[in-house]
């Protein structure tokens, strides 16, 4: 016998839809949750190589201006950050400018990457040359 009170609650082939868009939702969920974390990690990695970038332009800066270092052509390194190894490339170019130079800064996040996380450009005049 049926009782004449409407019975309350979910049928069956609700629940299974509700279901079935949980399982299709929740993948698409993680991976965009996957995707902003390996981009936080990206962005730190970035901030992180442009605090070494810093110390490096201030350090040549410094060796430009009080004791007249000269580069000529390359110069690469190493540098422990954040306890982390990074390696940088200095290079030196002339401009059409008499006693200023193009110094190009590369920072590398590991010594056999290809591509560099940042590339600072700075001009410095050679000290001793008015």
């Amino acid at each position: 016998m049926r009782s004449s009170k409407r019975q309350r609650g979910f049928t069956l082939v609700e629940v299974m839809v509700a279901l079935a868009v949980v399982a299709v939702a929740l993948p698409a969920l993680l991976f965009v949750y996957m995707q902003q974390v390996d981009n936080t990690g990206y962005l730190r990695d970035k901030w992180l190589a442009s605090q070494v970038i810093e110390n490096k332009w201030a350090e040549v800066h410094l060796l430009t201006q009080t004791r007249g270092f000269t580069l000529d052509g390359k110069q690469t390194g190493e540098v422990t950050f954040a306890n982390r190894q990074w390696s940088w490339l200095l290079t030196k170019e002339k401009t059409p400018v008499d006693f200023f130079f193009r110094y190009e800064l590369k920072i590398f996040a590991a010594e056999d990457d290809e591509l560099p996380l940042l590339t600072h450009v700075f001009f410095l005049r050679e000290e001793g040359s008015q």
